[in-house]
């Protein structure tokens, strides 16, 4: 079996890691091939659900622990770790929403993936953890994707305790949207999906480009923004045009 599964469930890209023999942990040719999925969502979604196979979303990148028989030189080193501030890139510019349904474990890489998507529903059951001090690594990178998502005070407290924390907790800190009866899961995201659905597509794709940058603009910047891409989507044809059904 592929280590990724994609397939359209009708305007929605299905995107679910393949490993659970493996807590889904992460190889380097997983982490290219949902950039490439991300990349061309918008061709053919109007939304992506990225969830995890079997008991756990993601336990972390495979390599995790694994050290070099002999250490790279910097650049080297930084071109290896590419695939994964990739990842991170491809789902904060992917033109569509992307909800990250998360149920059992989500350690380093699996935590960062699904605190930096645009929507994450958690199970209650599910846990959260930045390990990597444990493992002697320094988590920046980690730390990139969340670091407009935690609050301040959860980002450090997780890097430097290496505590698991619970999905309760997670949603204090920041890392996800909601937090739902486990048996609940799939139909919460489906409610969102279909709500994203229900909306104009140029709405939606503008709320998307919105956040994803006026976040980090100046204020008087961010209302300009704001002041122009409303006079753009909301003068669209398609945001005029009857509810379907």
């Amino acid at each position: 079996m592929p280590d990724i599964l994609s397939h359209r469930d009708g305007d929605i890209l299905r995107i679910t890691l393949n490993r659970p023999e493996a807590g889904n942990a992460a190889t380097d040719d997983m982490g290219r091939e949902i950039k490439a999925l991300l990349d061309a969502a918008h061709t053919m979604s109007r939304a992506v659900v990225l969830e995890g196979a079997g008991a756990d979303f993601c336990i972390g990148r495979a390599s995790m622990g694994v050290r070099p028989m002999q250490q790279p030189e910097a650049l080297e080193r930084r071109r290896q770790s590419d695939v994964v501030f990739d990842t991170y890139g491809a789902i904060r510019n992917c033109r569509v929403p992307v909800i990250c349904a998360v149920r059992g474990r989500a350690l380093g890489f699996g935590c960062a993936v699904a605190s930096v998507a645009d929507m994450t529903i958690a199970a209650d059951d599910a846990i959260f953890q930045i390990p990597e001090m444990e493992h002697r690594i320094m988590p920046t990178m980690v730390m990139s994707a969340l670091v407009d998502r935690a609050t301040m005070k959860g980002l450090t407290y997780l890097v430097y305790s290496s505590e698991q924390v619970s999905a309760e907790r997670a949603l204090h800190f920041g890392l996800v949207s909601d937090v739902v009866p486990a048996a609940d899961l799939d139909k919460r995201v489906a409610r969102l999906c279909q709500k994203i659905l229900d909306a104009p597509r140029p709405a939606t794709e503008g709320v998307k480009e919105y956040i994803g940058r006026a976040m980090t603009m100046d204020t008087p910047s961010a209302v300009d923004f704001a002041r122009n891409i409303h006079a753009l989507i909301n003068s669209s044809s398609e945001m005029r045009a009857p509810k379907k059904g």
